[in-house]
């Protein structure tokens, strides 16, 4: 089976296109498409009455939404405190997914591995049609191969990590040359008391 594929993604969201902001960003809609992929991962493989199933589940909605929270925060101090949960759930993602593939016996696919090398490589189209829910397989990577959709998820999770880190660090840029939320308004309030005074 090739794995050699454009990248799709999966369709949580409504037919309206959101556009602006964070939704318009590579590192949004590789949320978006872990959140969905895990969701199924965690229907077929983990049972949902287990702590892991819970602790899954909740670190891809929180990589997602605290994302999307942090975006629109007025105060950038804030952004990067909710962006940078986002990333540490990424993080406890890809230990997740690690662990059940050792448990299983299953190897984990070396970073220099092709199979990884061509995850690595495919491109998301933030205006692509999404597969269904329903789908049985992704990026010519069947659900039913535990050891391939498992392994998908560590490449798909470590890479939104690598791209989380260059979020934050243009967050922190911008916070050291612009100054948070209270030192613009502080900013304000002194230019409009020097233009009551003149």
């Amino acid at each position: 089976m090739s794995l050699m594929r454009p990248m799709r993604l999966l369709k949580t969201m409504t037919t309206h296109q959101k556009t602006g902001g964070i939704e318009n960003t590579l590192v949004y809609w590789l949320a978006v498409e872990i959140s969905a992929l895990n969701e199924i991962f965690c229907e077929r493989y983990i049972d949902r009455h287990t702590r892991t199933y819970d602790q899954m589940v909740q670190a891809a909605r929180s990589g997602k939404q605290n994302l999307v929270e942090g975006s629109l925060e007025n105060s950038t101090e804030s952004n990067l405190k909710l962006s940078g949960v986002s990333r540490a759930s990424y993080g406890e993602l890809v230990e997740d997914y690690k662990d059940f593939l050792w448990k299983r016996g299953l190897p984990v696919w070396e970073k220099n591995d092709p199979r990884t090398l061509s995850i690595r490589s495919w491109r998301i189209d933030t205006h692509a049609t999404h597969v269904t829910h329903d789908a049985h397989e992704t990026h010519g990577i069947s659900f039913a191969d535990a050891e391939s959709f498992a392994n998908l998820m560590v490449t798909l999770c470590t890479k939104e990590g690598y791209l989380m880190d260059r979020f934050l660090a243009g967050i922190h840029d911008r916070f050291v040359k612009e100054g948070g939320f209270r030192e613009k308004l502080f900013r304000k309030r002194m230019e409009y008391r020097k233009k009551g005074v003149t």
